[in-house]
């Protein structure tokens, strides 16, 4: 399926008739008036929560009698794992949810008024798009998409919408992060060289197994399978009875660390960066190292984006880490007057270049709660972070990949001289062979997957002259399963 840039949507947008468009919000906008009529004067804004293991156990902590809302929908295609989130509705309101287990029947549900997504990463995107198409506001997880297409397509189907849509990167909601990041802009320490992102998260082995499995009785594997080619689960969790949380190393349906816990730090070094756009080249390095499981995705990563007059380098390290400037899942932005360190959701210590403390900030914040707030007030605006904030910091993931996943092997001192006279860069390769290194793995035989480096048209989203790139930036889906190439 072709990219359909942004270029591409405004001009097929324009052939569609007025007439029809604005008969179909029209009969929308009534299927809604008439169920709010139904509830004669309650106020309250009922949800339905998409996907409750794990991450999804916050959404339905977040919205259960809180906020003036209520968890009306439990949504997931596992009733195995449901339980905790059918108790803890009928705890907090007093009266146990409906749960449905298809999504489609979710969205077409006239009397829910939010739709909060926390699937697996393969589903993001077309159940925020359907949600949205079906007047629905959205609280999608992190990332957004699988792929950059499809961020860019949940973009335009809620500005075409005009609904409220939340991306899941909850630090944004953060008042000490908040106060650090215009602290920053502010230029209190100086010009802002290299924003860096640190995913230092230990990831053992998720095993290795013989030929593939069954799934659980207790699930519909099609449905969960759904944009996603239908392959059965090959993963030693499957002794447990689950296929859930490994399948985040998986490229049909995760997007490594990079896009699971990384991209809550990529989307705060874009945003001290005061970036809001792609950047103009992306290059990825890095292997998976230290075990031989049935994982495909990186666990040693080095990510360098080229903004021009700025860069933003991201290292994921999946075995055991010492930490980098105080911080082992964080930030750390490098300016010429001091660095700021983000090493928590809701803190961060601004620095002097000989290491003294400047400031410190700290406070927290309800992501939930702000969203909520956006939604009565029918202002996208009042997002801490909209659906665009979302889709840009996940793209940035998703281009990092793409290089990593065109890329070859190749020895150490080749992948060192693969980032020519970029310093920082060369400098964090050298610390992570070091990293490897405390862990038993030398350069003796060791060898890194050297990305593609590819060049940018940041405002049109695809790649300059590289169709093979291109090719990576959107998926086939499965008939039933398309995300909407035009919306």
């Amino acid at each position: 399926m072709p990219f359909l840039s942004r270029r591409d949507f405004l001009r097929d947008s324009a052939l569609v008739s007025a007439g029809l468009l604005g008969a179909a919000r029209l009969n929308l906008e009534a299927a809604e008036e008439s169920a709010r009529a139904a509830r004669k004067g309650d106020d309250k804004l009922r949800v339905a929560c998409v996907g409750v293991r794990g991450q999804g156990m916050s959404h339905v902590k977040g919205y259960a009698n809180r906020h003036g809302c209520l968890v009306t929908t439990i949504c997931d295609v596992d009733e195995g794992v449901i339980k905790r989130a059918m108790e803890h509705v009928t705890k907090e309101q007093g009266k146990a949810p409906n749960y449905v287990k298809d999504i489609r029947k979710v969205v077409e549900d006239k009397d829910i008024d939010l739709i909060s997504i926390a699937t697996p990463n393969h589903w993001h995107a077309l159940a925020a798009i359907w949600a949205l198409q079906n007047g629905k506001h959205v609280y999608v997880e992190k990332p957004v998409s699988h792929n950059v297409s499809e961020g860019r397509r949940i973009v335009e189907t809620a500005r075409k919408y005009n609904k409220v849509c939340q991306t899941g990167t909850q630090i944004r909601s953060s008042k000490g992060v908040q106060e650090a990041i215009k602290f920053l802009h502010d230029g209190k320490l100086g010009k802002l060289k290299v924003a860096r992102g640190l995913c230092y998260k230990n990831r053992p082995s998720i095993g290795k197994v013989d030929g593939p499995q069954e799934p659980p009785k207790t699930m519909d594997y099609d449905l969960w399978c759904g944009p996603a080619p239908f392959k059965k689960p090959h993963r030693k969790s499957l002794i447990n009875g689950t296929v859930h949380y490994d399948w985040h190393w998986i490229w049909d349906y995760g997007n490594g660390d990079l896009g699971n816990q990384g991209i809550h730090q990529m989307d705060i070094a874009r945003w001290g960066l005061g970036r809001n756009e792609l950047c103009k080249t992306a290059f990825s390095a890095g292997g998976r190292f230290g075990y031989i499981d049935d994982g495909e995705t990186p666990n040693t990563q080095v990510i360098v984006l080229d903004y021009g007059d700025a860069e933003l380098i991201f290292e994921v390290r999946g075995l055991k880490s010492d930490k980098y400037r105080g911080a082992l899942v964080g930030n750390v932005f490098h300016c010429t007057d001091g660095y700021l360190v983000v090493a928590s959701y809701d803190s961060a210590i601004a620095y002097s270049p000989k290491g003294e403390v400047i400031q410190k900030f700290s406070g927290g914040g309800d992501h939930f709660g702000n969203f909520v707030k956006a939604v009565r007030n029918n202002k996208p605006s009042d997002l801490a972070a909209d659906i665009l904030e979302g889709h840009l910091s996940s793209a940035l993931c998703h281009l990092g990949n793409i290089s990593y996943r065109l890329g070859t092997e190749q020895t150490y001192d080749k992948t060192r001289s693969a980032f020519g006279d970029d310093k920082e860069a060369a400098e964090t390769l050298e610390r992570t062979q070091e990293h490897l290194k405390e862990r038993g793995l030398t350069a003796d035989g060791l060898k890194y997957r050297v990305g593609r480096k590819l060049t940018l048209d940041p405002k049109g989203e695809t790649f300059i002259g590289d169709r093979e790139a291109d090719a990576m930036l959107t998926r086939e889906y499965r008939k039933g399963f398309e995300v909407p190439a035009k919306v």
